[in-house]
């Protein structure tokens, strides 16, 4: 218990020196106001964290871990939707917001799904973790949004249209995650310490938390944005590379860690489930809300227009989503595929030209299109990953 209130009390610090240091004024240099607004930015996620992990205990686990994904990647928004607020009045952002979105994706899949798995396969060793039917929400409804984004590079545009499409999907997902069957949650750590507090001891807290890690992300996404673009410049380098992948590692590393936190503790379903319910979260309401924002921003019903550069990274994205989906088709998601997983991301780090991405995303789908037609098994769960044919949605 007294591990868990220090851990607490050390993650509440880093919002609130963030917050002394942006009111008083106190950092000025971009590297610096990155480093302050990116701590505010982690220990929100944490606490938000946390908090979602505590509404398990009243709502059903599939929806409860749609909840938990959806506050989890809560920076993730902040940032990302930032940048296209932007591009709606300078349409240079339109790269930056593209970049946060599709680093953001490649990473919670690339690293964040593989890492899971293999923390589970390395502290209980267990090579293959079997993910509940019950899972089948969250893989039904991420397959008919990895399917949809294919669009969104073909048509070279983020539209209002989009945002109608994906905003509906999100909310039929969300519904389906609602009408499943309620498990009692195993809580640990923090969040078992809020749980203690009885119905309304727990719910004043995650109130009082969420509001404080909502300003915390409210006040730093705009500083950690520019901040980054700003530190790219200063020091030669690419801004689109460091908003990409930085501020989602940044904004998604405590997901990341709680993901882990679960298996590390024997909760595969729990873990993986989160991890793929934040993919289905990003593919709606975060790419969602990009067009919306930059409509409001600019005050028009106008498109945000791709570039070649654009399009390719969000096919590149789109593609490493349809592979991981045929990945986990068969319910059995394996250390040797989490490896996979992670060394066909590592080469997207140093993918600079054109025909570098086209040819990485293109390997993507060979591999998917390889693994359906070889195994019996995986091409029978393709076959159900819609939600009208699956087994769970």
């Amino acid at each position: 218990m007294r591990r868990d209130v220090v851990w607490i009390a050390a993650t509440l610090a880093l919002p609130v020196a963030w917050f002394v240091v942006h009111f008083a004024g106190l950092v000025t240099r971009p590297l610096e106001v990155a480093a302050w607004s990116g701590a505010g930015i982690f220990g929100a996620a944490f606490l938000l964290s946390w908090a979602s992990e505590v509404a398990q205990l009243d709502i059903t686990q599939a929806l409860a871990l749609a909840a938990l994904a959806l506050i989890a990647v809560l920076p993730e928004y902040a940032v990302d939707v930032y940048f296209a607020w932007r591009a709606g009045r300078d349409p240079a952002y339109t790269a930056f917001a593209t970049a946060n979105m599709t680093g953001a994706n490649r990473l919670l899949i690339g690293v964040g799904w593989a890492t899971a798995v293999l923390a589970l396969w390395v502290r209980h060793r267990r090579r293959d973790v079997e993910l509940p039917r019950e899972g089948a929400i969250e893989v039904n409804w991420l397959a008919v949004a990895t399917l949809y984004s294919f669009v969104i590079p073909l048509k070279a545009t983020l539209s209002l249209v989009d945002t109608a499409v994906l905003f509906l999907v999100f909310i039929l997902y969300v519904r389906a995650a609602g009408g499943a069957h309620h498990v009692e949650p195993e809580l640990e750590g923090p969040a078992a310490l809020i749980a203690r507090l009885g119905v309304v001891g727990r719910r004043a807290v995650t109130t009082g938390i969420a509001l404080l890690a909502a300003a915390a992300i409210f006040t730093a996404a705009e500083p950690f944005a520019e901040s980054l673009i700003a530190t790219g410049r200063q020091f030669g380098i690419e801004e689109f590379l460091l908003v990409q992948w930085l501020a989602p590692l940044v904004s998604e590393s405590p997901e990341f860690i709680v993901a882990v936190l679960f298996a590390l503790r024997g909760s595969a379903a729990a873990s993986i489930g989160m991890l793929i319910s934040a993919a289905v979260n990003q593919w709606t309401l975060l790419v969602g809300a990009l067009p919306a924002a930059f409509a409001l921003s600019g005050g028009a019903v106008a498109p945000m227009l791709l570039d070649l550069r654009q399009r390719e990274e969000i096919f590149l994205t789109s593609a490493q989503s349809l592979f991981a989906l045929v990945v986990i088709a068969n319910f059995r998601f394996s250390h040797l595929e989490a490896f996979l997983l992670v060394g066909l991301f590592i080469p997207q780090l140093f993918l600079t030209t054109s025909t570098e991405r086209w040819l990485h995303a293109s390997l993507y789908v060979m591999l998917a299109i390889g693994a359906v037609v070889l195994s019996p098994t995986t091409r029978r769960g393709v076959r159900d990953l819609l939600p009208w044919r699956g087994r769970g949605g």
